[in-house]
């Protein structure tokens, strides 16, 4: 066993779990002040029940062995309870719960991602009841079309499920997804843009109405994120080595130049740049490289950084033009962020890429790849949505929501300024 990348996967899963935490922080400081709690709790309930699940039955259906290779969704019943895992093979570079902890973490941020959809008007019950069974349905089995590890008839070592492995099969060419284009960010801003759709607008719902209520949170929440990101991508290659490394750099490079990006459109478009731009900007750059972070050269990921800060910026104000109300731009962000850095891995991946050896091959798979993903994410969570809602109700009544979630639901408030009983 190989310490050094035991080491090494472990402290990534640390960094990647850091990012939930880092994520309520940047939505709770989006919101209103009376929903701070609400919003925060959301990211911290999905922290407790997906840590769970991923224990008891979610590894085994993300990574099934040789099965996922085949079909869809599949299950290892050898893995329920993790028993099977607690022994690491002798000729094993890292121990099986290493990659089990590290892979747990991922579960957990993609279904906290979810809830910025649903910002200010969400009951929490009715929340955590979506994630259990939309991170059964779609988060799990997704991961195993991804990323699942096992062997293939011949004996093989295989890397990914249908979307990876399968396409290759196909194609010649494997789509390429890193550490989570489309099982992460797709997914989760699918599944907000579903869930958007089913509670509908927030009492009020217009431009400038809903503004952040704390920047300075919103900016430490972002920063979280950068740091646990690198855990995230560079992680995600399971080993210390060169591709670690361009993995990281990337990771700096990206998210830098599309926060510059989405200053400059700011500026253009509303005349000022503003902490929370370059907040979102930067994370937008950070879901764009996910899926391509080691399979670009640096100067390749400063132009998809260029491009996804650009677009995500233009791409928040389509909820006003279209009448979705997606309250903390999960879609403009995730959704669009996601799809770009997925295709245009299709242009600039190294070696296969249209414009760099390639041909369009690598374009048509991450395509199908992008696709499947969301037209599946978007439809089950779309059905599990509305389905809370015809019977336990997923959102508060109206007049709850005006005076702020955050007493109703938790019986708590954000910020006590005076000890009013004194």
């Amino acid at each position: 066993m190989d310490q050094g990348n035991t080491a090494f996967i472990l402290i990534a899963a640390a960094l990647v779990l850091l990012m939930t935490p880092g994520l309520a922080f940047f939505y709770g400081g989006l919101v209103k002040a009376k929903s701070v709690i609400s919003m925060m709790m959301m990211s911290f309930g999905a922290l407790g029940l997906i840590g769970v699940l991923w224990v008891l039955y979610g590894y085994a259906i993300a990574f099934p062995g040789a099965e996922g290779t085949i079909f869809p969704w599949a299950i290892d019943p050898t893995a329920l309870g993790l028993s099977s895992l607690l022994e690491t093979p002798e000729d094993a570079a890292y121990p099986p719960l290493a990659f089990v902890a590290f892979q747990a973490t991922f579960a957990i941020i993609t279904v906290a991602l979810v809830s910025g959809a649903i910002a200010d008007r969400a009951k929490f019950g009715a929340w955590m009841v979506f994630a259990g069974l939309w991170a059964t349905i779609v988060y799990f089995p997704v991961a195993s079309w991804v990323f699942n590890f096992g062997l293939a008839e011949d004996g093989s070592f295989a890397y990914g499920g249908w979307i990876t492995h399968g396409l290759q099969d196909v194609f010649g060419v494997g789509a390429i997804d890193f550490a989570g284009g489309t099982a992460v960010h797709i997914n989760a801003g699918a599944a907000a843009l579903a869930l958007a759709l089913v509670l509908g607008k927030r009492v009020g719902f217009q431009k400038g109405v809903h503004v952040p209520h704390n920047p300075p949170f919103v900016l430490l929440g972002a920063g979280l994120l950068w740091f646990g990101w690198f855990g995230f991508n560079a992680g995600s290659e399971l080993a210390a080595d060169g591709t670690a490394a361009l993995a990281f750099v990337n990771t700096i490079a990206a998210p830098a130049a599309a926060l510059l990006a989405w200053l400059v459109v700011e500026k253009i478009k509303d005349g000022k740049p503003t902490s929370v731009g370059a907040a979102s900007g930067a994370v937008a750059g950070l879901v764009a490289i996910t899926p391509a972070c080691a399979s670009l050269q640096p100067i390749w990921a400063i132009l998809l950084g260029l491009i996804a800060g650009a677009v995500c910026a233009l791409a928040i104000e389509l909820k006003f033009k279209w009448g979705f109300d997606d309250s903390l731009d999960v879609v403009g962000i995730h959704l669009v962020g996601g799809l770009i850095g997925t295709l245009y891995l299709g242009f600039f991946a190294n070696g296969t890429g249209l414009f760099v050896g390639g041909d369009a091959t690598q374009l048509l798979v991450q395509a199908i790849a992008a696709v499947a993903v969301l037209v599946y994410s978007f439809v089950i969570a779309y059905v599990i949505g509305f389905a809370i809602e015809k019977t336990m109700g997923f959102r508060v009544k109206n007049e709850d929501e005006i005076a702020g979630i955050d007493t109703v639901v938790h019986g708590e408030e954000g910020y006590v300024l005076a000890d009013t009983k004194a």
